[in-house]
């Protein structure tokens, strides 16, 4: 791969050469955002104490600096994020950071720290919502054009202080050891119809340097599948399907076979800017047999194939509730039962510039649970965003869970079955700086 780059690099001038007249821009941006939340009930029964509800305030800022000709386009994006109060600089970091090499054929080739973003954000997505967010170091190539476009992403991640002796990686920003994914999307160009594929390989690292019987390795896991959307008129309809295979490697750093998939279906209808309506269904595969003891103790059952299915790196809290309430934390045993999420919303432009948007989650595991419902809950989620100026918006959200005796033995240890969750995020995005020449 560090040939490919080198050869990328070296290239660069070939690409310039189609076309020198186009004006070169650079830009400086702000992007601010004030974030807040207040939470209570998830905890356990006896800690239900307002002292013990969370509360804090969080603010991020990046600075963006972006460069565009012809041939050449760069981005670089420093962020500090920090709650308030918080000491030290351990927050300041550089989100992204890349070169694009473009052709006037639709060629192109892009290497550095990337936020990756494909199709509607449920696999690979910047996952905005979480604050930090996430990008990749990574090489990506494709081709783009007359309704095609292809990428090639090639990715390999090491730790800084063993850059010379092995390849073991571990507790860095990304899960995996190396990753190669190819992604197809095609737009029909007289029907309003989008289809897309992807295959991702991702190695993810196992053993231990410090026992001989369990020595550093790699084992992967393939993923693949597809997304439709099909957007008639005030009508639109999203459907997808995925796998998982291979090896999944546990906190434990030792691997199991995998055999999971998740399907998924949302239908929208939107007569006018003034309102809409979407439903939908998600269905993402669990283990075969999950114990759930009283007061959450580790049943004697071992699984040979892990069939919970992993959302690998999109943005959660856009699909299964904002709580982001079941991936984000595992459950109790180590065990996955999977989940289902029926959903129905309505949004609406009721006055101005105001926004609004209720919807209902109906929350399920999706494998049998022995002496339990397999119903988690229901969630409603309210929110409202103004927007003041092109530049300055304000979003407001409330979420509250209604969990069953599942959702407290399953997420909470003998806590509570209901969650509240409200916050506010207040987001500036002015240009400071702009030139052309």
């Amino acid at each position: 791969m560090a040939c490919l780059a080198a050869a990328l690099l070296l290239a660069a001038p070939v690409f310039g050469q189609t076309d020198t007249l186009k004006k070169r821009q650079v830009n400086l941006d702000l992007n601010f955002l004030a974030h807040g939340e207040i939470c209570g009930g998830g905890l356990p029964r006896a800690a239900q104490s307002t002292e013990q509800r969370s509360a804090f305030l969080l603010g991020r800022t990046r600075l963006v600096l972006t460069f565009d000709n012809t041939w050449l386009e760069s981005k670089a994006v420093v962020q500090n994020l920090a709650v308030w109060g918080m000491s030290g600089s351990q927050a300041l970091n550089l989100y992204e950071g890349w070169v694009k090499f473009k052709s006037r054929g639709g060629l192109f080739a892009q290497v550095g720290r990337i936020a990756l973003s494909y199709d509607d954000g449920r696999i690979i997505g910047p996952n905005d919502f979480a604050a930090a967010a996430l990008s990749h170091d990574a090489l990506r190539v494709g081709y783009e054009g007359h309704g095609h476009k292809v990428h090639g992403i090639f990715s390999f991640n090491q730790n800084g202080n063993n850059v010379y002796y092995g390849t073991y990686y571990t507790g860095g920003s990304q899960l995996y050891k190396s990753m190669q994914t190819v992604w197809y999307h095609y737009d029909l160009p007289t029907f309003p119809l989008g289809a897309s594929l992807l295959f991702m390989n991702m190695g993810l690292q196992a053993g231990d340097p410090d026992k001989p019987d369990n020595l550093p390795r790699v084992e992967y896991m393939q993923f693949w599948g597809g997304y439709l959307n099909f957007h008639p008129k005030q009508f639109s309809l999203e459907a997808s399907y995925y796998r998982q295979s291979g090896k999944h490697v546990n906190d434990e750093m030792r691997a199991r076979r995998v055999m999971a998939w998740m399907a998924s279906v949302k239908a929208g209808y939107k007569p006018s800017d003034k309102w809409g309506l979407e439903l939908g269904y998600d269905h993402l595969s669990g283990d075969d047999f999950v114990p759930v003891p009283y007061g959450g103790q580790l049943g004697m059952i071992r699984h040979d194939v892990d069939k919970g299915f992993s959302p690998l790196y999109g943005s959660r809290t856009q699909f299964y509730g904002i709580l982001d309430y079941f991936y984000e934390s595992a459950y109790i045993n180590g065990f996955t039962p999977g989940l289902q999420n029926a959903f129905v919303g309505v949004s609406g432009n009721p006055v101005g510039k105001l926004n609004g948007k209720l919807t209902y989650h109906y929350l399920a595991v999706a494998t049998h649970l022995q002496d339990l419902s397999m119903t988690l809950g229901h969630s409603i989620e309210v929110e409202l965003s103004y927007q003041f100026t092109k530049d300055v918006s304000l979003v407001l959200g409330y979420t509250h869970m209604f969990g069953t005796e599942t959702m407290a033995r399953l997420k909470q240890e003998g806590g509570s079955s209901q969650a509240r969750w409200g916050w506010f995020s207040l987001v500036v995005n002015p240009r400071l700086f702009s030139v052309r020449w």
